[in-house]
């Protein structure tokens, strides 16, 4: 299985990173996260518990979040749940244009389950993929668009501890 959501948004790249960083947040500021446990911070990565909604229906997963701003891609590997196994990439790529600087933003999802054989490949297509993942990440990116173009003075920061260019940009 393989998603692909993308959009462009009217916002510095930091601005845009941070937003997907910081994870822990998104509870607060995406209302189709139920909840987000830190598990573990350790090194370069975090382990974090992620509960959505896709439409009233809950999901939740357990993912390794590492950061790589010098790149700037987030990558999360599931590691507990029905999507064990999953990697999903942000890829987080600024332009200059006549108007400002604008951000593009892909998230892509890849998964092979290995459960049910028969019914791995059509559940990880439909179900999982165009019926789950691909609607909680296209909500997820239209409301990170919205808050970074607002640029919203009273958002809660926690900024990437990873990215050098933070402590630059305030």
């Amino acid at each position: 299985m393989f998603t692909e959501n993308t959009i462009t948004i009217n916002a510095p790249a930091e601005s845009v990173y941070n937003l997907a960083w910081d994870v822990l947040n998104w509870p607060e500021i995406l209302p189709h996260y139920r909840r987000v446990t830190l598990l573990k911070e350790e090194g370069d990565h975090r382990v974090v518990e992620m509960a959505a909604s896709r439409d009233g229906i809950p999901v939740s997963w357990v993912s390794i979040q590492k950061p790589l701003p010098e790149i700037g891609r987030i990558i999360f590997r599931h590691i507990g749940g029905p999507t064990t196994g999953m990697y999903v990439e942000w890829i987080i790529r600024e332009d200059t244009t006549e108007q400002g600087r604008i951000t593009h933003v892909r998230i892509t999802h890849e998964f092979e389950p290995h459960w049910v054989p028969v019914l791995g490949a059509f559940a990880a297509k439909y179900i999982i993929g165009r019926f789950f993942v691909h609607n909680i990440a296209s909500k997820t990116l239209k409301k990170i668009k919205e808050i970074a173009e607002a640029q919203l003075p009273t958002l809660p920061r926690r900024p990437c501890p990873h990215n050098e260019r933070e402590r630059v940009v305030r």
